[in-house]
């Protein structure tokens, strides 16, 4: 049966000489693995660059509910990203969210809210100009949302620890080790009251950011079964400086 659906490429894998297996988070039918045949040839109607992480599609699909991968039958990027691919500081935010996504979501079904936040998400990095530095600490912190673990902002105002394990913020430091104490526990306050528009108010220094992310990634850890280790936010806190 044919499907029309939106969708975002995760991750592309070689297969045999010229053809590619390619997994995307669609919109009308969740994660799905496609087979496409002749991507690495000269003129192939579907080319690798289309395939790039991150990158938006509109796309029509064979699907099988027995099928572990599927088949496309029309592809084509929509929208075309602007500025991600050739800004190095955008191209290496897109990276590391791309590892974090591809390590996050599991569901082979639809989940339509998460994926219009991650399509929305994507399009507002590539048009954006100002305020990038902390785009990815946000993102994080959103895309809790969807996927179940949304830190408890009760006390948030009166507390000196959030406690990572439990995803609360607590006035006395917990028994365990996971846990943000102050400043950064105001810092991370601050960021859950932030939105895309007026993420340009956020002031952090260089090493609140890193601290920050190594506590977000730690608390991702904490609540996602086997999401292990993520090394490509060493590239972007290079970049960021």
């Amino acid at each position: 049966m044919l499907h029309k659906t939106r969708g975002i490429v995760l991750k592309t894998t070689d297969y045999g000489e010229t053809s590619v297996i390619v997994q995307v988070f669609t919109e009308k039918l969740g994660l799905q693995s496609y087979i496409i045949n002749g991507v690495k040839k000269p003129r192939a109607k579907i080319s690798r660059n289309m395939l790039q992480p991150l990158h938006l599609l509109d796309m029509v699909v064979y699907h099988k509910s027995a099928g572990n991968v599927q088949r496309i039958a029309e592809l084509k990027t929509s929208p075309v990203l602007q500025s991600i691919p050739y800004d190095v500081i955008k191209s290496s935010m897109a990276m590391f969210l791309n590892e974090v996504l591809y390590k996050s979501i599991r569901q082979q079904s639809a989940d339509e809210n998460l994926f219009d936040f991650v399509f929305s998400a994507i399009e507002w990095l590539d048009h954006q100009t100002v305020g990038l530095a902390n785009f990815h600490l946000l993102f994080l912190v959103q895309l809790t949302r969807y996927l179940g673990f949304y830190p408890d902002r009760y006390q948030a105002n009166e507390a000196d620890y959030f406690d990572l394990k439990n995803g609360v913020f607590i006035r006395y430091k917990p028994d365990s080790v996971l846990y943000l104490s102050p400043p950064h526990t105001q810092n991370f306050g601050k960021l859950l009251q932030c939105n895309f528009e007026n993420l340009a108010t956020l002031k952090l220094t260089n090493d609140e950011r890193r601290y920050l992310i190594a506590k977000l990634l730690e608390y991702y850890a904490l609540h996602i079964e086997g999401f292990g280790n993520i090394n490509s936010h060493e590239i972007l806190e290079e970049v960021l400086g």
